[in-house]
């Protein structure tokens, strides 16, 4: 079933997911969604500094949002943030120095940021995927911690204070590659049979797309979504995917068009429109299944991986 996933998805992506497939849906955007005018609201944008998040985050700076940079270099985070401040004419951009593979960090920051400061929108972008199975200083396997565990950890957090505010956001960079992975709850950190890190990586963002659909059924008043960005040309996809890149680089999105869809379900009043819990890709809520895929998980699966994921959090809280 592998097999026929991989195929069909790999067809999938070569019509929806490179630049010509973006043009092709860019047809049929709305411009005036994006012409707003976004002083006074305040985004936090994981993995900021460089890909799909510094270009979300120079976006939304452009329209007078506050951006708070959750990233983990320090000397790359005050580069991104003296570039988007330059391009954008906009001050109001923060950087906070987090490692999300630490859930200990994630809690601390959280817990810390809340107190002095207020979200209107999340957006969990950072990323990992490691090609060899590695544990963090914690003992997690390192695309799990950063990718499930750091976002489930951070969103967890700070639900609390975006139920404080208006028109309260979550969004979620997810990837279409989890169109070819079955939630598999036995074994959440790939402790058996060989490792292979881009399934290792489409599994973290099946389990993404789980948890947007059962925060949005559990949290009615934050508006939950998810998006593939496509397959776009990004420093993560030059690093962890080499060979892919070197064969795709020519019809690879621009890190822009790969932000697209973030931006537009952070800002766009269209976007609060849509139902909460969706998966999109190009500002359209897509499928997350594959036609005859036999991917889809029973409802106990999806909420045995919630509570373990809650267990995990509450090991680190401080």
């Amino acid at each position: 079933m592998s097999f026929y996933r991989n195929a069909v998805w790999f067809v999938k992506g070569l019509q929806e997911y490179t630049k010509s497939g973006y043009e092709a849906a860019a047809k049929h955007f709305v411009p005036a969604d994006l012409d707003v005018n976004l002083s006074g609201r305040s985004f936090m944008i994981t993995g900021a500094n460089s890909g799909i998040g510094k270009a979300t985050a120079q976006e939304i700076a452009s329209r007078g949002g506050t951006i708070h940079m959750v990233c983990r270099n320090k000397g790359r985070a005050e580069a991104a943030k003296e570039e988007i401040v330059e391009q954008s004419k906009n001050q109001n951009v923060h950087v906070h120095i987090v490692d999300m593979s630490s859930a200990r960090q994630v809690w601390e920051f959280a817990q810390n940021f809340s107190q002095s400061n207020t979200v209107h929108v999340l957006i969990n972008n950072a990323g990992c995927m490691v090609n060899q199975r590695e544990l963090t200083e914690e003992g997690l396997e390192k695309n799990f911690g950063t990718n499930t565990l750091g976002t489930y950890i951070l969103t967890a957090a700070l639900l609390p204070a975006l139920k404080k505010v208006e028109d309260p956001r979550v969004v979620t960079v997810s990837s279409g590659g989890m169109l070819t992975q079955k939630l598999n709850v036995d074994d959440l950190q790939f402790e058996k049979g060989t490792f292979d890190g881009t399934m290792a990586y489409a599994q973290n963002k099946r389990q993404q797309v789980i948890l947007t659909d059962r925060w949005a059924s559990q949290h009615k008043e934050i508006h939950f979504s998810c998006m593939h960005p496509g397959w776009a040309d990004t420093p993560a996809v030059q690093t962890s995917m080499p060979s892919f890149h070197a064969k795709m680089q020519s019809k690879l999105r621009t890190e822009a068009m790969g932000a697209d869809t973030a931006v537009w379900l952070a800002v766009s009043a269209a976007a609060a429109k849509q139902p909460s819990g969706l998966f999109f890709q190009d500002r359209k809520a897509v499928a997350t299944h594959l036609p005859l895929a036999s991917s889809r998980s029973s409802p106990q699966e999806e909420e045995k991986l919630q509570a373990a994921l809650e267990e995990f959090a509450l090991k680190f809280k401080p």
